[in-house]
């Protein structure tokens, strides 16, 4: 883009990625079906991928703040997904992990979670596909 071109808000990719945000969202809304936000179904598998860890760190894994990810373990603990014991390396911080509810419920979870990314990525081929995702992550 040209340094001289017109600013217009359809060409940022702030907005374009906010559009796509929101469209993950409402995927997201209609078909995880267990009244999960993505933040908190992040959460759910990052800790079903790693096991306990500390809040802190589970926030660095899922790219949450740590105001977010407090409120995010907050939440999940309030629905018995999550369970908290001390961290036997260091008695003055807890780690996180899933419960048994809520390890049932990523694995309730997944195949409906397979699909929201499906449809997500459904207006791009197999190869856009990888490219976009290799994009992204480059921006990140």
């Amino acid at each position: 883009m040209s340094r001289n071109a017109p600013y217009r808000l359809d060409d940022q990719i702030g907005f374009i990625l906010r559009q796509a945000n929101q469209r993950y969202a409402a995927l997201f809304a209609n078909g995880i079906g267990n009244g999960l936000t993505p933040t908190q179904w992040a959460a759910l598998v990052r800790l079903g991928e790693t096991g306990p860890c500390p809040q802190n760190q589970l926030g660095r894994l899922t790219a949450m703040d740590a105001a977010t990810i407090k409120g995010v373990v907050e939440r999940l603990d309030k629905r018995g997904l999550i369970q908290r014991s001390a961290d036997p390396d260091d008695g003055r911080r807890l780690l996180v992990s899933l419960s048994p509810a809520g390890r049932a419920e990523l694995e309730a979870g997944l195949a409906a979670a397979r699909e929201i990314n499906r449809q997500a990525l459904a207006p791009l081929s197999p190869q856009e596909q990888e490219t976009l995702r290799g994009l992204l992550a480059r921006l990140t």
